[in-house]
């Protein structure tokens, strides 16, 4: 037990040495820290006052130099200012002498106009003393003289004017007409176009004249099975190896023709075989209308034409008017119409395209009734066409009035290919009997001389008597000649009537 108190006892004032030796050296240590503060702090406090004096001399060189800064500019200002103030006296003093030059001039002016003034003064006097005594002379007074001088300037100046404008009038005319001229000739020089065909018959040959009794068949029955299918008339008479099939529609007397030629080469004929081969006929030659159709196309270079237009287009290459293959004729008139129509500014592909649809009619005017000019405007504007072509189509027979450029152009054109030497064929009773009769009309008018018939018939030229007829009823004549040729004559295209009244002088120098 006691040495258990002398060991904790023990341990006891070992703790307490312990505290007192740790407090010791604590203490000791915060001196020593304090001192060495304070050291520093001295140092901080006079490192601080040696950058304020510093701070200080920079802060005072830097004001000076601001001061010495600002008083340089105050006097370069200053300098500024009185070159200024120069220059400004410099110009006032200018405009002091120009005021001063101004105002002369002005006075000198004014001196002048008073002289002027006067001048004139004189001037006006002279002038009402002389037109007093132009007065008194002549007669007339002012407002009469001057009346006088202006009727007769006004009748100077009309007659010059009405002879200025019929120069002007002739001078186009004659240009208009010659260009006119050279551009049709030309057109048609470039435009080789075939000549006339055939119109309501188509020859076959047979290899021999046996062939003939098959064709017609026992008791007829191979011949009228034939037609029966096709719609046509077979012709078999004494003519050496042909057969002539005769019709109207050129297609259906396509239909038979190529059908024939199927049987003779095939050697079976008889009714059972005309049908098939009438069928098979009538298959290649629709291919064959669509062909010529699209080949016309392509050869004028109008394209985006409807199917429907296509078919009956190529139904023309079987049609003929006046002998004249209607499809060549529409293709010549629309390579004429393009050519026309680039010469003269006019659309090209609206002219060629009126060109080649503008007897589009014809292709169903025998299914509807009517001119086949309205018909085919009628069409064109059923498929969708522009009215400038649907209009260029109706006009080009003077069915309706053209009022286009297109129009004109188609209808000339037209007339051009139709008028053309072996465009068109007639017999010669039919073309004499025509020449006849328009003379007989236009001599049975009063005061008509002669009359020829010229170009084919498409124009007559009517020669009046000077002394009965003047210029006035010269045209009346001419008018009326032509409503009675349009009311008893029927004929293509149009007829050009002249009038010609001619006065001759004739002296002989002795």
């Amino acid at each position: 037990m006691p040495n258990l108190l002398l060991l904790f006892v023990g341990v006891v004032a070992g703790g307490l040495m312990g505290a007192a030796l740790g407090y010791y050296w604590v203490s000791t240590r915060n001196r020593q820290d304090v001192a060495a503060s304070s050291v520093e702090r001295e140092k901080l406090l006079a490192d601080a006052e040696t950058q304020k004096k510093e701070m200080v001399l920079e802060a005072k060189e830097e004001a000076h130099r601001i001061r010495m800064n600002l008083e340089q500019e105050v006097r370069d200002a200053r300098a500024e200012l009185q070159r200024s103030e120069r220059r400004v006296q410099q110009k006032e003093e200018s405009i002091d002498r120009k005021l001063e030059d101004v105002d002369r001039k002005d006075k000198a002016l004014t001196a002048r106009e008073q002289e002027n003034d006067k001048i004139r003064q004189m001037i006006d006097q002279a002038l009402a003393d002389q037109l007093k005594e132009l007065e008194r002379i002549s007669g007339l007074t002012r407002a009469e003289a001057r009346t006088t001088i202006l009727t007769t300037l006004e009748k100077e100046l009309t007659q010059e004017i009405a002879q200025k404008i019929r120069e002007g009038e002739e001078i186009v005319k004659e240009e208009s007409d010659k260009r006119a001229r050279n551009i049709l000739v030309t057109a048609m020089q470039r435009v080789a176009a075939e000549q006339t065909a055939e119109t309501s018959v188509s020859v076959v040959a047979i290899p021999s004249d046996e062939m003939k009794g098959r064709i017609i068949g026992r008791e007829g029955r191979n011949i009228r099975a034939l037609e029966h299918a096709t719609g046509v008339d077979l012709i078999i008479d004494d003519t050496p190896e042909a057969v002539i099939l005769s019709g109207f529609d050129p297609v259906r007397r396509e239909v038979a023709r190529v059908a024939l030629n199927h049987l003779l080469v095939d050697g079976r004929i008889h009714p059972a075989r005309i049908e098939e081969m009438v069928t098979k006929a009538r298959n290649d030659v629709q291919s064959r209308i669509r062909e010529e159709g699209e080949q016309a196309m392509f050869e004028t270079g109008v394209t985006g034409l409807h199917p429907e237009l296509v078919k009956l287009l190529g139904t023309l290459a079987f049609r003929t008017s006046y002998g004249q293959n209607v499809l060549t004729h529409s293709k010549e008139v629309s390579f004429l119409c393009g050519m026309v129509a680039a010469e003269i500014g006019a659309d090209v592909a609206l002219a060629k395209e009126a060109g080649l649809l503008h007897d589009i009619g014809k292709a169903v005017d025998h299914e509807v009734e009517g001119s086949h000019a309205i018909i085919g405007g009628e069409l064109l504007k059923r498929l969708g066409k522009p009215e400038p072509l649907v209009h260029a189509v109706q006009a080009h027979h003077y069915d309706v009035e053209p009022s286009t450029l297109e129009a004109i152009l188609t209808v000339a054109c037209d007339a051009v290919s139709a008028a053309r030497p072996g465009a068109r064929r007639e017999t010669l009773t039919t073309y004499i009997k025509r020449l006849e009769k328009l003379e007989s009309i236009a001599n049975s008018f009063e005061g008509v001389e002669k009359s020829f018939a010229i170009q084919a018939g498409r124009e007559i030229r009517i020669i009046v008597k000077p002394e009965a007829i003047d210029d006035s009823q010269a045209q009346v004549i001419a008018r009326d000649i032509a409503k009675r040729i349009e009311g008893e004559l029927s004929y293509p295209g149009q007829i050009k009537v002249t009038v010609i009244r001619e006065t001759r002088v004739v002296e002989f120098a002795k």
